[in-house]
C-alpha cells in the first residue's frame, strides 16, 4: 500500500488546502454580516465531504507509514490542536449576527489552522512556537 502514498499525500494537501479555504471564505463572509450564503445547506455539506475526504486521506497515510514516520510527537500535537480548530470553527460560523466573540473565535480558529500547517510541515510539535522565536 506504501505505493499509493504520494497520491495519498496529494490528496490530504489538496484536502487541507481547500477546507482552509472554505472556512476562510465562509468565516470572512459571517463576520462581514454576509452569513446567507456561507451558513447554507451547499457550502456545509460541501464541508462535510471535504472534511470527510481529508479523514480519510489521513487515517490512511496513518496506516501504511511506518511509526518512525510520525514519531517525535509533532503528530499528537496536531491532533491536540484540531479539536481547538473545529470547536472554534463552530463558534466562528453560528447563526446571528457578527460578535467580537465571533470575530475572536474565527481568528483563534484561524490561528489554530495555521498552527498546525506549521507543526504538518516542520515535523515538530513546536513549530509555531518555533516560527515566533526564531529558533
Amino acid at each position: 500500500m506504501i505505493e499509493f502514498y504520494p497520491q495519498l499525500r496529494l490528496a490530504h494537501v489538496v484536502a487541507v488546502l481547500a477546507s482552509g479555504m472554505l472556512f476562510l471564505v465562509r468565516g470572512l463572509l459571517v463576520c462581514a454580516g454576509r452569513g446567507g450564503w456561507a451558513l447554507a445547506r451547499p457550502p456545509r455539506i460541501l464541508s462535510y465531504a471535504i472534511d470527510s475526504a481529508l479523514l480519510a486521506a489521513a487515517l490512511l497515510l496513518l496506516v501504511i507509514l511506518p511509526a518512525a514516520a510520525y514519531s517525535g510527537g509533532w503528530l499528537a500535537a496536531k491532533l491536540a490542536v484540531l479539536p481547538v480548530y473545529v470547536a472554534l470553527g463552530w463558534f466562528a460560523l453560528r447563526r446571528r449576527s457578527a460578535s467580537g466573540r465571533q470575530l475572536a473565535c474565527f481568528a483563534g480558529a484561524l490561528l489554530a489552522y495555521f498552527a498546525m500547517l506549521v507543526i504538518a510541515r516542520t515535523y515538530d510539535p513546536l513549530g509555531p512556537l518555533r516560527l515566533l522565536t526564531g529558533s
